[in-house]
């Protein structure tokens, strides 16, 4: 069995989107500071399907024999969108909730501690390329295979206005993929598990 990795240790990773048509699965990569390609992935991601409350799981490989952590839906059919994350024991890691008065124009997640205090919002970059992603859904069509085209899903994760991390999406991938790096934030004041978390809810909980 792997020998777990800590992610509190490292700043940058790699999340790769696996093609299934059912349920939605991913791998994370460390990335080198040198920025080399990723060898073995360090974590499999697991969302379970037809659940009443959204489940999604993080384990140390494929085998799923040893769980790193989970989000979970805080009650079903919540409409606050709101989710806890927690380490494998059950004990809370932090909190995910979705602004849905900003993230009518622009994608917005609060992050939260254990105890609620926001942590970071987590924005998409440009509000430029957010509307032209709505737009985008309204053309009869082209929503079908939005997801195809070429549009940035760029995001950042913010506090008090200082840029702390970045989340973007590789284009022209036939899965999704997403570069992560938060050698911004050199205090590692937001947990790096919760950040592969927001990583993955970010696709997962949106139906990528």
């Amino acid at each position: 069995m792997p020998i777990p990795v800590d992610p509190n240790q490292y700043d940058r990773f790699f999340l790769r989107q696996r093609f299934r048509m059912v349920t939605n699965e991913y791998d994370f990569y460390l990335v080198g500071p040198g920025g080399e390609p990723p060898a073995e992935p360090f974590c499999f991601v697991r969302q379970k399907t037809f659940k009443f409350k959204e489940d999604i799981r993080f384990y140390v490989d494929e085998s799923r024999s040893e769980e790193l952590m989970r989000i979970k839906a805080r009650q079903r059919f919540d409409p606050s969108a709101r989710y806890a994350v927690t380490d494998s024991g059950g004990a809370p890691i932090g909190g995910i909730q979705k602004v849905f008065g900003a993230s009518l124009l622009r994608s917005t997640y609060r992050l939260t501690d254990p105890a609620g205090k926001e942590l970071a919002r987590v924005m998409e970059e440009s509000q430029a390329v957010a509307l032209v992603r709505r737009l985008v859904g309204f053309v009869p069509y082209l929503d079908d295979v939005a997801n195809w085209l070429p549009i940035p899903y760029h995001f950042v994760f913010l506090r008090d206005g200082a840029v702390l991390g970045s989340h973007r999406r590789q284009l022209f991938k036939f899965r999704d993929a997403y570069d992560i790096d938060m050698t911004a934030d050199r205090d590692h004041t937001i947990d790096r598990r919760l950040v592969l978390a927001i990583a993955v809810g970010m696709d997962a909980l949106q139906a990528r």
